[in-house]
């Protein structure tokens, strides 16, 4: 029995899955990308929380009605 040589080097071609997972890969990248950029945009205000804080005055005048 003889064995032959093969030029083959067990590599096989790009199939659908491949290609859905490197365009999967591609889009997280970009999402995740888009998500810090609008972080960035918003970020300042989402962390200044003086503005938000309610008088006293308005609170105590809802309760002594």
């Amino acid at each position: 029995m003889s064995t032959q040589l093969s030029n083959d080097n067990g590599k096989q071609p790009a199939n659908i899955y491949l290609v859905l997972l490197i365009l999967a890969a591609i889009f997280l990248t970009i999402a995740v990308s888009a998500m810090f950029i609008e972080l960035g945009r918003w970020s300042p205000d989402y962390w200044k929380t003086n503005s938000a804080r309610p008088q006293v005055g308005m609170i105590l005048s809802q309760f002594l009605r």
